[in-house]
């Protein structure tokens, strides 16, 4: 243990409770000796620990999986403790290497400034905005200069650099490993050096880059950080991390009505290890309802509830009675009240490009192949004739379960 941390403090039951909840969906904790510790001393002081979260803005959105690590630090938040969203400003020009099997491009300053205008306010949607220390890393980083830049690199090895999986692997592969890549998780780690933090958070994939912070405080004489790391949340096909890329993700800024119904469609198993990862009921209340399935009550009921808690967060109870109201008339093969109202010229028009220039199919040739697949509906029925040709009037269309569009054709 760490020479900081000889003098013992007492673990209370508080602490054991603190403790419980950190660990609560943790994919790992290092080491959980040392966080023992911070916290009987934080207790014992009355004195609030540091805890740190950085995010690259590398796109404009969140998705439901980045807020896996968000709803731990609202946990801890919630114990008194000061946490520190961390928007990576300097570090996105570089580009997290991590799980990367090429250089990652580096984002311009525009692009950086543009997403981090919207990553702090969609955060806010977990984090309660009063009392989290919002910082930018480029408030140290860029002051660094080259002189700072090189005695920070002398700080660690190639070799040490090298043991990490993704350019250990790259390397090996005879893929290309940029010089600038080495500098991600130093100017992570520095990070840590900067903000003095007790704890850090990040996924799993994250490993490296936070063990970097606690190898720099400590040559910085500082009391190392611990790390806890969270799993990365699959997405709706219970198979893949959570990813735009994949498309199998919820976005937080969706509609209500789109949320509500994704968390539907995800399956009876993963349901539960959403609720761990995702939910603010207690463990003991999740183990309860988990009971009542066991024992035969209808898994749906618990996925609803999972459905409202999780819309409700981002919109509110309002808005997530009503996203149940609407998944309800959906399911029952009803029209939602509230759908986009587009109006078309061109009558007659065939089916494909009414699809297509409803922005309900992204091309004629999809629209056809949704046709033969049985998922397009007018007014309610079911169609299959991909020549069809509709006049002049106005039609409820429906694309699958969840895309509708009242259109008016001239």
């Amino acid at each position: 243990m760490n020479q900081a941390l000889v003098t013992k403090f007492p673990v209370t039951d508080r602490v054991k409770e603190a403790l419980a909840i950190s660990l609560r969906g943790a994919q790992e904790l290092i080491p959980e000796a040392e966080w023992v510790q911070k916290l009987a001393k934080s207790a014992a002081l009355q004195s609030p620990l540091r805890i740190k979260l950085g995010l690259d803005p590398t796109a404009p959105d969140i998705h439901v999986g980045h807020t896996v690590v968000l709803n731990k630090m609202r946990q801890l938040q919630d114990l008194g403790h000061q946490v520190i969203f961390l928007i990576g400003d300097f570090t996105s020009m570089i580009g997290d290497p991590s799980g990367r099997n090429t250089t990652r491009p580096p984002l311009t300053a525009e692009q950086i400034k543009a997403n981090a205008e919207t990553y702090y306010k969609q955060a806010s949607l977990v984090l309660d905005p009063q009392k989290t220390e919002i910082r930018y890393n480029s408030e140290w980083s860029d002051p660094l200069g080259a002189r700072g830049m090189i005695q920070l690199a002398a700080k660690y090895t190639v070799a040490r650099m090298m043991e990490r999986d993704d350019f250990n692997q790259r390397f090996k592969d005879g893929r290309s490993i940029s010089v600038h890549e080495f500098l991600y998780p130093l100017m992570q780690g520095y990070d840590s050096v900067a903000l003095k933090s007790d704890l850090e958070l990040g996924g799993t994939d994250q490993k490296f880059n936070l063990l970097m912070g606690r190898h720099l405080q400590q040559e910085w004489g500082q009391e190392p950080q611990c790390i806890l790391t969270m799993p990365l949340l699959e997405g709706l096909d219970g198979v893949d991390k959570m990813s735009k890329s994949k498309n199998n993700y919820i976005g937080i800024n969706e509609d209500a009505n789109t949320m509500f119904a994704k968390v539907m469609s995800i399956s009876d198993v993963l349901m539960w290890r959403w609720y761990t990862l995702l939910s603010f009921r207690s463990e003991a209340e999740i183990a309860a309802l988990k009971h009542e399935v066991e024992g035969g009550r209808n898994p749906r009921d618990a996925k609803v509830m999972l459905a409202k808690e999780i819309t409700a967060r981002f919109h509110s109870a309002q808005a997530a009675d009503a996203a149940e109201q609407d998944f309800v008339n959906r399911s029952k093969g009803g029209i939602p009240e509230m759908i986009e109202e587009v109006r078309l010229g061109g009558a007659p028009l065939g089916i494909g490009q009414l699809l297509k220039q409803a922005g309900l199919a992204p091309s004629g040739s999809e629209a056809n192949r949704l046709i033969d697949g049985g998922g397009v509906r007018i007014d309610s029925v079911a169609i299959s004739d991909k020549g069809l040709k509709l006049e002049a009037g106005t039609y409820v269309l429906q694309v699958g379960k969840r895309k509708f569009a009242r259109v008016t054709l001239a």
